[in-house]
């Protein structure tokens, strides 16, 4: 009877306890580093924070990262919108067990390796829209056994196969180029014959081929023969869609810098870049050319001279000896003042700088200075 007298005089306090204990365990502490131009996740964040926020800065989620992010474990909402993502790497979350919503919007992932979401087991909520991811691999969504909402809306995904999903109620495929040959008809089945709800079903439209464009991938009109000859048929779609799709990310990643297909259209700076880029190197070509090339440099500073050709040698060596009688044109010259001149006006054919003076000089005039007193 005492004792039982006890527990009864005990039982209110003892429920007020747990009652107080629970709801220090639902305390939320919520951490905001929004637009703070981060690289990295800081590592002084409380360690008891449970929703944390890193849009809009600089973070690329590398091994650094990772780290930090394992010393959250209390964590149950993580938003990294509008970061610099491009690789989910396996493991990437892997302490984070209490998480509940994930949202990597708006980054430029393009790669999900196949145990990024080991360890997820309390998901609930995923964000993947407006990525850059082409394909996935339904397999990566098996840890995640309590995920309700799957969002991939705004990537390049053409196809995409019955993820092992069964606790999932919302997906949002809308804004990717589907194929909805052969090769979906299987995501259509699961969708019509689920209870899975496919958001914006009106817009989730396919992109090819032409004749089915603008029919939603739930109720796009297949074809008999898909049905019959189903598995053939997509091998042969996915290879053909596959080639082309991995041409035109070819093409797109040349031009890429599309960011943010919400806002933020593409500027004109690159254009401005490459101009200042293509001018650079031509003036830096044309110094060069200067300084390794002179040859215009000598040119303008002996303008009055020019070299001569072989040819034009042995003219005026042919003129001279042809003609001595041209020396003695000149009156009242004696053979040595004869010799004199005759050296002068030889010297034009030969010079030892390869350049001959000009051939218009006045010999009387040469004569004449020849004779001034020294």
């Amino acid at each position: 009877m005492k004792t039982t007298s006890i527990m009864i005089l005990f039982w209110p306090f003892s429920m007020l306890l747990l009652s107080e204990e629970s709801e220090t365990s639902k305390i939320e502490i919520k951490c905001n580093f929004t637009e703070m131009n981060y690289y990295l996740i800081p590592v002084d964040i409380n360690k008891d924070v449970t929703i944390l926020d890193l849009s809009y800065n600089q973070i690329t989620l590398n091994v650094t990262d990772t780290r930090a992010l394992q010393t959250y474990f209390l964590l149950t909402e993580l938003y990294l919108i509008e970061n610099n993502i491009v690789i989910l790497h396996n493991n990437s979350f892997g302490n984070l067990s209490n998480l509940e919503i994930l949202n990597i919007c708006r980054n430029s992932i393009s790669v999900i390796q196949p145990e990024a979401f080991i360890g997820l087991s309390e998901l609930k909520q995923l964000y993947l829209c407006q990525n850059k991811i082409l394909q996935l691999n339904p397999d990566i969504f098996v840890p995640l056994k309590n995920l309700i909402l799957l969002n991939l809306q705004g990537n390049l995904i053409s196809y995409f196969d019955v993820p092992q999903l069964f606790h999932l109620e919302l997906i949002i495929l809308y804004g990717n180029p589907w194929n909805c040959s052969c090769s979906l008809l299987n995501l259509k089945n699961w969708l019509n014959t689920s209870n899975v709800t496919l958001e914006n079903e009106n817009i989730t439209m396919c992109s090819y081929p032409d004749i089915l464009k603008f029919y939603s991938i739930k109720t796009v009109p297949y074809k008999a023969e898909c049905y019959s000859k189903f598995p053939s048929l997509i091998t042969e779609d996915l290879y053909t869609h596959f080639q082309s799709i991995s041409n035109s990310t070819l093409n797109s990643s040349l031009n890429n810098l599309t960011r943010n297909s919400e806002h933020e259209p593409l500027g004109k700076s690159w254009a401005f870049l490459v101009g200042v880029v293509v001018t650079l190197l031509m003036t830096s070509l044309l110094i060069f050319i200067a300084v390794k090339c002179p040859i215009w440099y000598n040119f303008l500073l002996s303008y009055n001279h020019h070299r001569l050709e072989e040819h034009e040698a042995e003219t005026y060596e042919d003129g001279f000896t042809g003609n001595p009688s041209s020396l003695s044109q000149i009156p009242d010259t004696n053979s040595e003042e004869a010799t004199v001149i005759f050296e002068q006006l030889h010297s034009f054919v030969v010079d030892d700088d390869g350049f001959i003076e000009d051939k218009y000089i006045d010999t009387h005039e040469l004569r004449e200075e020849n004779f001034l007193p020294f």
